[in-house]
């Protein structure tokens, strides 16, 4: 909604989820009408939370990955440790995590600077 341009994504969320629900049962059928499986959202408000969506879905398969190797493993995974892998926002550091897994003897050794 160009009318939402200029508000913080926040707010702009809930503007566009305040018209919505506002909408009548005829306008909400005819908006769905035109929304056809497979379109692809036209608005970067759209695309941003779509983008978000992914990376928050990568970020937590990756840490998740890093868990389930070290438990394979049979490591013990504190808690402190599983709060900081599935704390990261880094995709990289995810996918040395990931490698260092498979190596490490001890949960922590993760975070340090080698891994033998």
């Amino acid at each position: 909604m160009a009318v939402t341009a200029g508000f913080d994504e926040e707010r702009r969320a809930i503007y566009t989820d305040l018209v919505l629900s506002s909408l009548h049962e005829a306008a909400r059928r005819r908006l769905e009408a035109i929304m056809r499986p497979g379109r692809e959202y036209q608005s970067d408000f759209a695309k941003s939370y779509v983008a978000q969506g992914k990376k928050e879905g990568e970020l937590k398969a990756k840490a998740e990955a890093v868990i389930a190797v070290l438990e394979a493993r049979e490591l013990e995974v504190a808690q402190d440790v599983r709060e900081r892998i599935l704390g990261s926002t880094d995709l990289a550091e995810l996918d040395g995590w990931i490698r260092r897994a498979a190596l490490v003897r001890d949960a922590r050794e993760l975070f340090t600077a080698t891994a033998s």
